[in-house]
């Protein structure tokens, strides 16, 4: 049955943890476990099995298990949380803590209850988190590992340069563009800041960025890379499994949101370009068009992979053959070959990928079933509802604060499961909100968790790279990604711009996608103080204002910030023309 698959995987996974992660960062020996990890991994993985041994007894048994149960039981959720401190880390493990001391304390709930529900019931542990990680995301992980060993990284940046690298300020362009197509694919904002930070960050300094701004361009576009169509990280397939969406429906509302995304840090980078005065990198140094295009079938497992999903084959089936054609590519490619230790390294890299989302997953199992079991869901939306007195504007401003926090230091996948538990319900029954609408607003408020301070690892990450000042960094992070802080709010109220709603029309789509995009151009303006010279504080302000009037759907607000762009936008023009003619007299 399904609850003896997930046990066994939770089984194997709390089990391979203590082979890869050590009790303390950075303390390993070749060929060594220490007694006690060997000991943590047998007594840890001890109850998962002994659930599937007996697994009739025990669902026959039901509320009234046993001592022998129970203590089971609470060896492997504390033996689990020792993983969790070891693959994921800390901050997750605060939040489960929370939530279970709740049960116990502000419940009043028997500790045989407790571990009944987180342990041997579908809706804790071995919940639809683990049911998904099992079932979808560990196959797709193989998927990014073994199309990273393609090239396929390597390929994106090179694209990416031939595409935009000579323009003003190339390699921050470079960054945002082949980032927002490997962080679809990694599925961690972190992890796709450290792989293709390596090689931007670096080239973005050398042409004139400060570090700061360089390591928040890569760690701004890595963490954008999860709200990418078609993979989004893993969690577009988890969204259709909670929401009862298609895959192919839920990839095609997430474009217009992702492009604004995108553009807003593109326009911010570039404007910032402009003002430093900073120039492209020089054609002849950039990759050409002619040695890339053979490359092109680099692809196919992607394009295979998407295509297979839309026709209606399962994605797991999917997952599988797109993985074959990735292995089949790398064989072709003979800039980077796979080669019987590629192969071994891609294996060992999805596997160490799948043990840290797999108790991510276990854990966020933990938090949803709390929720449940302690009624804490309705009170949240009770509170919320009263708190924000019917007005859908506060409920949403509670809810990304929720999502910020909760959302700090988790992995996006978990992150997601969490929010979908905890907060979409807030806004689907407490506000009345369309059902995709509220689970991608608190899909993208637990993402921007990763660069917005004081928890923003993805930018943290980035500092390093570029030996900047950590905090500096991660405000640079949330300057940039200024439109994952408004664009939710946008289809919140207007669903359009997810393409959901009876009067989307071609018309409708096209002119939100115009004024949404010069409201961008406006905001980016704004926020790096360019537009065609250095801004005044005062037009600064102005064209905010202006861009957040443009982004507002409405003809009426449209109209207003398209007036107030315009106006600054001339009146530049002409201080220009004065400037160029007093140099030249």
């Amino acid at each position: 049955s399904g609850q003896i698959r997930r046990c066994l995987f939770v089984g194997m996974v709390v089990l391979f943890t203590f082979f890869v992660y050590p009790a303390k960062k950075g303390d390993v020996k070749p060929n060594h476990m220490p007694w006690y990890d060997i000991l943590l991994a047998i007594v840890g993985c001890i109850p998962f099995f002994y659930y599937v041994a007996n697994f009739k007894k025990i669902v026959a048994m039901g509320i009234a298990i046993g001592q022998t149960e129970v203590i089971l039981g609470i060896i492997g959720i504390l033996v689990l949380a020792e993983c969790c401190r070891r693959a994921v880390g800390v901050p997750i493990l605060c939040v489960a803590s929370v939530f279970i001391l709740y049960a116990f304390i502000g419940r009043g709930m028997s500790l045989q209850l407790v571990v009944y529900n987180v342990f041997y019931t579908t809706n804790g542990i071995i919940g639809t988190p683990i049911s998904v990680c099992s079932t979808y995301i560990a196959l797709f992980l193989m998927f990014g590992a073994f199309l990273e060993a393609t090239g396929v990284a390597n390929f994106f940046i090179d694209c990416a340069n031939a595409l935009v690298g000579w323009a003003s300020g190339g390699p921050a362009k470079v960054a945002v563009v082949s980032s927002a197509l490997c962080g679809m694919v990694s599925g961690s904002s972190v992890g796709n800041t450290v792989t293709t930070g390596s090689v931007t960050i670096p080239m973005m300094k050398k042409t004139g960025y400060p570090g700061e701004f360089a390591g928040a361009v890569e760690a701004a576009s890595s963490t954008g890379g999860q709200i990418m169509p078609p993979i989004m990280g893993a969690a577009a397939f988890i969204m259709a499994e909670m929401t009862d969406f298609e895959y192919s429906e839920i990839i095609v509302r997430a474009i217009l949101p992702a492009f604004l995304y995108f553009l807003g840090i593109f326009l911010g980078v570039h404007f910032k370009a402009k003002k430093l005065g900073l120039k492209g990198l020089p054609r002849e140094e950039l990759p050409k068009w002619g040695k890339l295009l053979p490359k092109i079938y680099l692809l196919v497992p992607l394009v295979l992979l998407v295509y297979m999903i839309i026709a209606g084959e399962t994605m797991a089936k999917s997952a599988i053959y797109a993985t074959i054609a990735a292995i089949a590519v790398s064989l072709i490619n003979k800039d980077d070959r796979m080669t019987p230790t590629k192969f071994v390294n891609g294996l060992e890299n999805g596997g160490k990928n799948c043990i840290s989302i797999g108790v991510a997953c276990a854990i966020a199992g933990i938090i949803s079933v709390c929720i449940t079991m302690t009624g804490l869901g309705g009170k949240l939306i009770t509170y919320v509802v009263s708190l924000s007195n019917g007005h859908l504007i506060i409920a949403l401003f509670l809810t990304m604060i929720c999502c910020i926090v909760l959302g700090m230091g988790v992995p996006t996948t978990a992150n997601y499961i969490i929010m979908a538990s905890t907060c979409a319900p807030i806004l689907i029954n407490g506000m009345g909100m369309h059902v995709l609408a509220a689970n991608m607003f608190v899909f993208y408020f637990g993402i921007v968790a990763d660069i917005t301070p004081p928890v923003a690892l993805a930018a943290y990450a980035g500092s390093a790279i570029a030996k900047a000042p950590p905090m500096k960094t991660a405000w640079n992070a949330t300057r940039l990604a200024i439109a994952a802080f408004i664009i939710p709010y946008i289809f919140a109220f207007n669903n359009e711009m997810i393409f959901v709603g009876d009067d989307v029309t071609v018309w409708s789509v096209a002119s939100i996608t115009i004024s949404a995009t010069l409201g961008m151009l406006s905001i980016a303006s704004g926020l790096m103080g360019y537009l065609i010279h250095d801004l005044k504080w005062i037009s600064r302000i102005a064209l905010i204002a202006g861009g957040l009037l443009m982004i507002i759907p409405g003809t009426a607000s449209d109209l207003a910030g398209f007036a107030v762009l315009a106006a600054i936008f001339v009146l530049q023009t002409i201080e220009n023309k004065k400037e160029k003619k007093a140099a030249s007299v």
